[in-house]
């Protein structure tokens, strides 16, 4: 089976978050029809050990999107071909190509919960690639943090014709002091990104009080941590309740480091001039960062600017490269 073989049977498998079960078969058929020993571990993740100087992974589940699975001029349409299966398979085809330990993950769009039992159960490697699309050409070496929250507020029932704020007005009032309150700084990167997610609200079914609910995400910056979010957050909370759940600090890889330089060789090698991005979103690189004392760093093929959306595609020629780089990364990172 080659790659882009892979990459195909991939997008056509659906695998969203919490059902990635069928996409986690079709990598073990994969690895065992290459030789190599796979299985899939208590939570869904799919394992193949091997050479542990690095560990190549990327994540199984994708984002809820009915997107038709079509190869149109030199792309492949379909959800998650971007974020992160053409990562993914780009991943598993050089684990297979060089020996790399390989990992394929499961709810990184959710709880992260596949990353968090590898870091509690799995040995540390001596270096990390996650999977996730920076393009061909660039390796990923930021990534901004994140806090989740749950705002929840009522008031009293009461005519809609009085002025008193209900539940709704002060959930729409408490979401716009907190945005306000942390402004933005001298780029989307190094600020903090406050936005709401899901919004519910309402006249209670007995009728006796207003309810609101916010559920809101925080992206951080490298230098906020997640206690500096809920400090300010709580000065601007005059009413109701903030329940916190889930929090990701931020990472700021070292470019300097082998793992990020045998990408940039691996780059060079497929043609390419490799350059540095730092991204605004949130992945299970930044874990494996806080859990283990290894060299992390981030690479795939891909668009990022097509992650979740309704007209996600790679580029195959693209993807072809993302395989030669991550082959060439495996083999230094290996052998070195």
């Amino acid at each position: 089976m080659t790659p882009r073989d892979l990459l195909v049977d991939l997008v056509s498998t659906p695998s969203v978050s919490g059902a990635e079960a069928d996409a986690a078969t079709v990598l073990v058929d994969y690895f065992e029809r290459e030789g190599r020993d796979a299985w899939t571990d208590e939570v869904g993740n799919v394992r193949a050990p091997g050479d542990d100087s690095v560990l190549l992974t990327s994540h199984v589940d994708t984002v809820p999107g009915d997107i038709e699975v079509r190869e149109e001029d030199g792309k492949l349409w379909g959800r998650g071909s971007v974020d992160a299966t053409g990562p993914l398979a780009a991943m598993a085809a050089a684990s297979v190509e060089t020996g790399a330990s390989f990992a394929g993950v499961v709810e990184e769009e959710t709880t992260s919960a596949g990353a968090r039992h590898l870091v509690e159960h799995r040995a540390e490697p001596d270096a990390v690639v996650n999977g996730e699309p920076s393009g061909w050409d660039a390796i990923a070496v930021g990534y901004r943090g994140l806090a989740r929250a749950t705002y929840e507020v009522s008031t009293a029932s009461a005519h809609t014709s009085r002025p008193e704020p209900n539940a709704v007005q002060r959930a729409t009032a408490w979401t716009e002091r907190v945005q306000a309150a942390f402004g933005s700084g001298e780029s989307v990167f190094e600020s903090v990104t406050v936005k709401p997610v899901s919004f519910d609200g309402g006249l209670a079914d007995d009728g006796t009080a207003f309810e609101a609910t916010v559920d809101v995400e925080f992206r951080l910056p490298p230098d906020t941590t997640a206690s500096d979010v809920r400090a300010t957050v709580a000065d601007c909370t005059e009413a109701g309740d903030v329940t916190w759940t889930e929090a990701m600090p931020a990472l700021a890889a070292d470019a300097r480091t082998p793992v990020a330089g045998a990408l940039r060789a691996g780059v060079r090698d497929a043609g390419g001039d490799p350059t540095h991005v730092r991204k605004t979103g949130t992945c299970d690189a930044n874990l494996y960062a806080a859990a283990w004392d290894c060299p992390v760093a981030t690479y795939g093929p891909g668009d990022s600017a097509l992650d979740h959306a309704p007209d996600e595609r790679i580029d195959l020629a693209a993807f072809d490269r993302g395989v030669e780089v991550l082959t060439t990364a495996a083999q230094q990172l290996c052998t070195s």
